[in-house]
């Protein structure tokens, strides 16, 4: 059996779609102007690495979880003992799944702020990014094959990653103005 999983295996993807991104920042950058052609495939690729970081297995020996082994239900334990078995970087849990939204908050904001309907679109997408969590929770939930678990921890964690990130790019849109771009598009 072939089996898929791993941090390397996320980092390999995050830096692929990153090249993409990048590529995709070049090519729009004439006619998007630089703060746009950083922000837009800076939020596809944010969008990409958190699917891989959530979706791909911890360890490539996971093999297959039975499903009468797997959860039924999302957990409800907020703040529950997950956070504290997981670490990378001396970071817990609960701290990367805030840090992980933080860029797609950001380059949110900074996509959507070249626009006036960016007013709009900004909190629309913020909640758009709450659902793209769920989605991840509910995925795990039911891909028993993922050996991951569905925690209401979470999805707070994320949104709150995902808030601070808006709050940041916020911050930076008088700095960057993603509109100046526009005029020279035309």
């Amino acid at each position: 059996m072939v089996t898929i999983g791993g941090t390397a295996v996320m980092v390999l993807g995050a830096l692929a779609a990153g090249v993409v991104a990048v590529l995709l920042g070049l090519a729009v950058r004439r006619r998007l102007g630089t703060a746009s052609a950083v922000a837009v495939p800076g939020l596809l690729w944010s969008l990409v690495a958190i699917a891989l970081v959530t979706l791909v297995p911890t360890r490539s020996d996971v093999g297959i979880v039975p499903a009468d082994a797997r959860s039924e239900s999302c957990s409800w334990d907020y703040g529950g003992p997950s956070g504290a078995a997981f670490e990378v970087l001396g970071l817990d849990q609960r701290t990367l799944n805030v840090l992980l939204f933080v860029p797609a908050g950001m380059f949110l904001v900074l996509a959507v702020g070249r626009w006036w309907s960016g007013v709009v679109l900004a909190p629309l997408g913020l909640a758009a990014l709450a659902a793209y969590s769920l989605a991840i929770e509910l995925t795990q939930l039911q891909l028993a094959r993922l050996d991951r678990a569905c925690d209401v921890t979470d999805m707070v964690d994320n949104v709150v990653g995902a808030g601070i990130g808006f709050v940041i790019g916020l911050v930076l849109l008088p700095v960057v103005r993603p509109w100046r771009g526009r005029r020279a598009a035309h």
